[in-house]
């Protein structure tokens, strides 16, 4: 009897064990909450871009999206949304039936039903689609207030932004235009004078020589505080001479050649493949590859208060050819310029205008425009790399972004471009297509119809 009453005991103590070990795991169910994205591209994870992004956006970031209320498209936003909700807190989801909210429906400049405006410190904007690409590049869009303008200098055989093609600037400028910045070309002889809102000049190889007024307005914006991306192919001479001589650099006549050019398999030696980086600030975090199709060298030695960093640097056994690249194989010579070479380089300084410098409280009272302020230049020998032709090779593209948001202040951005999913399309051969359908509209049927034969000639025996 007393045996029965410790084992009654121990079964009733053992319930009451497992019951406490159910609530604590429902408990802690409610409480915490584990996600593992097993998608070959973590598609269902947001990438490190754009963690970055929410990280620079500390104010409230509101998501209003335009849906019927019980809508399976709610479901899916939602769904979409909640890889930036786990990560960022004060992120709001606003959902507005259309059809009993019209005034809001002509407010936000609502299309269609499904439709999502993003909305950051009053500052709004539109998504089409709910992709980790569209809201991060949105969310870079919300990230900065007022405009920022990219100016590309015309008129002299440089770089189009308008018309497509293999050496042309038009899908860089279409990137930029992404990232929420302003993009225009200036002739200065039609316009004798940059603009005051322009946040970076872009120099992009001018073919001919400009005219000496035009190089004296573009050295004097530099003087001023202007910042400037300053791109020289060797295939023309580099020019501005003013301007080489207020930023103290000079650049060097001839061609980069890379002896291990078959090991790296770049297939000329005129390409660069720069593999790392010197320290600097455009480049800290990129991880990636750049290429560079024929480039020159530049040294610098910095006028006033200019610093100069390295930007992209060769290793010790390429040299500049001074000579002809294309009268056989090269070689080193004497008259040839012995790496390592400086293919790009930033310059900065802490610019103060005169007006603001004179008093302490001349400077308080100035004008933005007129306070003291960093001030940026970049120069690479080549420009090739962001053309049409080769923005898409490598980290191209990245550092060309990385480049113009640090002219144009944009630290935070450094960085952020979030990859397409490596996984989104299936692409198979043609004996594959026609085994998977001929395996669905055919094997599939008969064995199907063989199988109920069987089970009836079965039945029928019995």
């Amino acid at each position: 009897m007393k045996q029965k009453k410790q084992i009654l005991a121990q079964q009733l103590f053992n319930g009451l064990l497992i019951l406490a070990v159910i609530v604590l795991l429902g408990f802690l169910s409610v409480r915490f909450k584990a996600d593992i994205d097993w998608t070959a591209g973590k598609r269902n994870t947001l990438t490190a871009a754009s963690v970055k992004q929410l990280e620079s956006m500390p104010d409230p970031i509101v998501f209003h999206v335009f849906a019927p209320s019980g809508a399976d498209t709610r479901h899916a936003i939602e769904a979409d949304l909640e890889r930036y909700t786990r990560v960022k807190k004060n992120i709001e989801l606003d959902f507005i039936d259309p059809s009993a909210s019209p005034q809001k429906v002509r407010e936000f400049n609502v299309n269609y039903v499904g439709q999502i405006v993003a909305e950051y410190q009053g500052r709004r904007e539109t998504l089409n689609a709910t992709t980790e690409p569209a809201i991060t590049t949105a969310l870079q869009r919300l990230a900065y207030g007022g405009e920022q303008w990219v100016v590309f200098l015309e008129g002299h055989g440089e770089r189009s932004t308008a018309e497509p093609g293999p050496t042309s600037f038009s899908r860089f400028a279409q990137a930029l235009k992404d990232k929420g910045l302003k993009v225009q070309g200036l002739n200065l002889v039609k316009t004798p004078k940059i603009p005051d809102n322009t946040s970076v000049l872009v120099i992009a190889s001018p073919a001919s020589k400009l005219l000496e007024g035009e190089a004296q307005i573009v050295a004097d914006y530099v003087a001023h505080g202007g910042n400037v991306l300053w791109l020289a192919d060797p295939d023309y001479a580099p020019g501005l001479e003013p301007l080489a001589k207020e930023l103290g650099i000079s650049w060097q006549n001839g061609y980069a050649i890379f002896p291990d050019y078959q090991i790296l398999g770049t297939g000329h030696p005129g390409f660069f493949a720069a593999i790392d980086y010197p320290p600097n600030p455009v480049t800290q975090g990129l991880d990636m590859v750049t290429l560079f199709p024929l480039v020159r060298s530049l040294t610098t030695a910095p006028a006033g208060a200019w610093k100069a960093q390295p930007l992209l640097q060769t290793a010790d056994s390429a040299w500049l050819e001074t000579g002809d690249i294309n009268a056989g194989a090269v070689q080193f010579d004497d008259q040839d310029i012995k790496g390592p070479l400086t293919i790009g380089a930033t310059l900065t300084r802490d610019y103060q205008p005169a007006a603001a410098a004179a008093t302490p409280d001349a400077k308080q009272d100035a004008a933005p425009e007129m306070q003291a302020h960093p001030q940026r230049v970049a120069l690479i020998g080549d420009a090739d790399f962001l053309s049409d032709a080769y923005l898409d090779q490598l980290g191209n593209q990245q550092l060309g972004l990385n480049l113009v948001q640090w002219l144009a202040s944009r630290d935070a951005q450094l960085n952020i471009d979030v990859p397409k999913a490596p996984d989104r399309a299936l692409y198979l051969p043609g004996w594959a297509t026609l085994a998977i359908a001929g395996g669905f509209v055919v094997l599939l049927p008969l064995l199907l119809l063989g199988y109920g034969v069987l089970r009836w000639a079965v039945r029928r025996r019995r």
